[in-house]
């Protein structure tokens, strides 16, 4: 999945680029001030860097940055189908990602056409780029990124840690607080026992209180329900308490469809109107029968109405001294049960110590698995590094590993610090002690290089790590970067001729200075183009015969291996 084309329009001072890239090992060179980094700045913007107007060049509205990756190239390949299957995103034959932002700062990101956020594009880019600045030694001297680099070097992650830490501090506080409060505890759990017992003498019961007010309601009025229920059956069924028999409604109901039937064979209408007093002489009835039922069963009852009376009475008794409604006393009754048996957990000391130590148990076995995996792959990535010092002008200095007990934490029990010995015979000291800021380039460098075998993208930038350094160290430099790049694609950022000499591809970069504006940009040179780039910048604008000769002679030369592909 190695880049092939990036593109930018209204990118800083850049107008327009459109610039393709090899496999291999690619430099960008000019002069300072140019605008070298201009493309790495893009391709970290690209892949969810915090957005800014100020990248936007001056005059225009937005600026325009894209990226083609080319998924045949060996690499992160399956990887990255695999996450764009998980994000809902179509893979093409190419990947395709592009970012706007415009002169308000708001951006707006795509991959393969499908709107992402900058989260995502991190996400991916992790798959893609593994970007080296040109101050990475300065992540050296914090804890955080020491153990990190390691830890990537060894192949652990501390992820599973993470919970069981969590799970043992928390089970330590809850130890804590319970050892410092079992008198608060005690009076707490006390005065929980006394209100369950007063309200639990009730009982009261999810939708009781509704019940005990519709059945008092019934029996307050039952005697009134009892006449009504009388005065509507005679209505309807006729009897002494109707006066006429003939008034009653059934009866009433029953001539009136007696009529309509001598005469439904005439009108359609009579049919239909019938057909209705049929159902409503029968729904009348239905209501007949319901009413006698009622009355046969519809007695006043004052002892159970005073009984509803008391109750209710021990309701609303509770809820003013709760200061709750009477609806809510079933709810307060099943809190206080669950806070007295939080109380009666948190008072079990026994308990609680015991979960203590069993995930103190489970965080000291993974922790000590961990400081194991990091013990082993601490020697071997300090032989690394030190093997990678010795061509890089620091014959005979030594990096060292060093690994302490330290507080337990979510990254484990292990303090991780690099030491540096610069000359044979120096103890080794903390890097952030080493005085010389080229030292301090070379041996990040040197971690850079060691650690860049390892990671999983395909394509390595390096923006400028090789500053401080130069004659046959920036040789050995350019030829580390030219072996990385036999199986990965590499591109540097560098001042150093000697590294440029061995890259397979050259682009120069060029600062353009005009009446209103001033860009820059950026042509791959190769041939007799080449050679004066180098000669440039092994001598400076003034080319002599022998600064051009000495450029020829590095090319075909010291890294002539490389030039088979880059020149044309």
């Amino acid at each position: 999945m190695a880049l092939r084309r990036i593109t930018l329009s209204d990118f800083v001072i850049v107008r327009a680029l459109e610039l393709e890239l090899q496999p291999g090992f690619t430099v960008l060179t000019g002069e300072t001030g140019a605008g070298k980094s201009i493309l790495i700045d893009a391709l970290q913007l690209l892949l969810g860097a915090r957005a800014d107007a100020g990248v936007v060049r001056e005059g225009a509205q937005r600026t325009d940055i894209s990226a083609e990756f080319d998924p045949d190239s060996a690499g992160s390949a399956q990887v990255v189908a695999d996450w764009l299957e998980e994000a809902g995103i179509e893979a093409q034959d190419t990947l395709l990602l592009r970012r706007t932002v415009d002169v308000q700062g708001r951006s707006r990101a795509w991959i393969n056409g499908t709107p992402v956020t900058a989260t995502q594009m991190r996400a991916l880019g992790v798959y893609l780029l593994d970007i080296h600045g040109q101050h990475a030694w300065q992540s050296l001297t914090r804890p955080d990124a020491v153990r990190a680099l390691l830890d990537a070097y060894a192949g652990v992650q501390t992820d599973g840690l993470q919970p069981l830490w969590s799970n043992w501090r928390e089970a330590g506080r809850a130890l804590e607080r319970a050892r410092q409060a079992q008198d608060t505890l005690a009076q707490e759990r006390e005065r929980l026992q006394w209100q369950i017992g007063e309200v639990d003498k009730l009982q009261p019961a999810e939708g009781e209180w509704e019940e005990l007010n519709a059945r008092h309601a019934r029996l307050s009025n039952a005697q009134a329900l009892i006449d009504s229920a009388q005065g509507a059956l005679a209505l309807l069924q006729g009897g002494e308490e109707s006066g006429d028999m003939a008034s009653a409604a059934l009866s009433a109901l029953a001539q009136a469809q007696e009529l309509l039937q001598g005469y439904e064979d005439v009108d359609e209408a009579f049919r239909a109107m019938g057909e209705v007093l049929t159902s409503c002489i029968a729904q009348a009835s239905d209501v007949v029968h319901s009413l006698q039922g009622y009355l046969r069963h519809a007695d006043p009852d004052p002892q159970e109405l005073a009984q509803l009376d008391a109750r209710l009475a021990q309701w609303l008794h509770l809820a003013r001294r709760y200061r709750r409604t009477p609806v809510e006393l079933p709810q307060l009754l099943a809190g206080w049960r669950e806070e007295l048996r939080r109380l009666d957990d948190a008072a079990d000391l026994q308990a609680l110590e015991a979960a203590e130590q069993r995930h103190a148990s489970a965080y000291d076995k993974a922790a000590r698995a961990l400081s194991e995996r990091r013990a082993r792959a601490a020697p071997q990535l300090s032989a690394a590094i030190t093997q990678a010092m010795q061509g890089l002008g620091m014959t005979g200095g030594r990096f060292e590993v060093q690994l302490s007990v330290a507080e337990p934490s979510p990254q484990g029990v292990d303090q991780v610090a690099f030491l540096v010995s610069s000359h044979p015979g120096m103890t080794a000291r903390p890097i952030g002690r080493v005085a010389s800021g080229g030292e301090l380039s070379r041996i990040a460098l040197a971690i850079s290089v060691t650690t860049s075998e390892l990671g999983e993208a395909p394509t390595l930038i390096f923006d400028e790590v090789d500053t401080g350094v130069g004659g046959a160290v920036a040789e050995t430099v350019g030829r580390l970067m030219q072996q990385l790049g036999h199986a990965r694609q590499v591109l540097a950022v560098t001042h150093l001729p000697q590294v440029a000499a061995c890259a397979d591809q050259h682009l120069v970069v060029a600062k353009h200075k005009g009446a209103q504006e001033t860009t820059s940009s950026v042509h791959s040179a190769s041939g007799d183009a080449r050679v004066a780039e180098l000669a440039r910048m092994l001598g400076g604008q003034q080319q002599s015969a022998t600064t051009l000769a000495h450029a020829r002679e590095m090319l075909e030369g010291r890294c002539g291996a490389s030039t088979t592909r880059a020149a044309p």
